[in-house]
């Protein structure tokens, strides 16, 4: 769509506005999925010793440790990200401490960086990732592991020949799930980051909403949307759409 309110519009196709919104716009894309990529790998990282130490030992107690660990995350996103910029703030908690106890220089700044975003990603991608490798590890039959222990296999044979395989199923639903909602985020950026850490959903935000620049805006959102579609088409190749469903409900 083309054109203005003045004008009028048109509904017409203009390919080269694609190619001009990559070119423009290169560097904010590539810092999408760079930030997106390292806070779903630190995501992974984390929540899969947390749930496999649920599904495996967390007994009858499974569902009081998911839902104390889920109980954050139904607070506002907006208002979370507000305490991440407080508790990051040059006169925050952590900062404060690491500064009084020297640490850390007393001119050391957090917000405004990449790591204050990437913060503010996993964060809140951490549930996104909890629950479908859970789910993954709840469904392995013990009996698959105490076969591998009975051929004397070693604690990581076990892991690394049962386990890790058949939750590959839960990893890729979380890595998915996870990428989709932080390549394409654009308040962590807003709220904890700068000019230095903008992603291509702040720059959709901003032709959109203050340029009035439908157009390009409309170009970036479909280029971002077509490629995440790839990434959940390649996930349902491997693994089909029927794993997917079952990994997030």
């Amino acid at each position: 769509m083309t054109g203005n309110s003045i004008d009028g519009w048109t509904l017409t196709w203009n390919f080269s506005i694609f190619g001009d919104a990559i070119s423009t716009y290169s560097t904010q894309f590539g810092r999408s999925f760079l930030y997106g990529g390292i806070s779903t790998a630190v995501a992974l990282v984390t929540m899969y010793p947390v749930a496999y130490w649920i599904a495996f030992h967390g007994g009858r107690f499974k569902s009081v440790l998911l839902f104390l660990l889920l109980l954050p995350f139904f607070v506002s996103f907006v208002i979370r990200i507000l305490a991440w910029q407080f508790i990051l703030a040059d006169d925050g908690i952590i900062l404060s401490a690491l500064k009084d106890i020297g640490l850390v220089p007393a001119d050391t700044h957090v917000l405004s960086t990449p790591f204050a975003v990437v913060a503010g990603l996993t964060y809140d991608a951490l549930p996104f990732m909890l629950l479908p490798l859970y789910v993954a590890l709840q469904r392995i039959d013990p009996a698959h592991v105490e076969a591998a222990a009975d051929l004397y296999a070693t604690g990581a044979a076990r892991f690394r020949t049962v386990i890790l395989p058949l939750s590959a199923p839960g990893i890729y639903a979380g890595i998915v799930l996870v990428a989709i909602t932080n390549i394409g985020d654009y308040l962590s950026a807003s709220i904890l980051g700068g000019p230095s850490t903008t992603m291509i959903g702040n720059i959709i935000q901003t032709q959109y909403v203050n340029n009035a620049d439908y157009p390009i805006a409309s170009a970036l959102a479909l280029i971002l949307m077509v490629t995440l579609m790839l990434a959940m088409a390649v996930y349902a190749r491997v693994f089909g759409t029927r794993t997917l469903q079952e990994h997030i409900g």
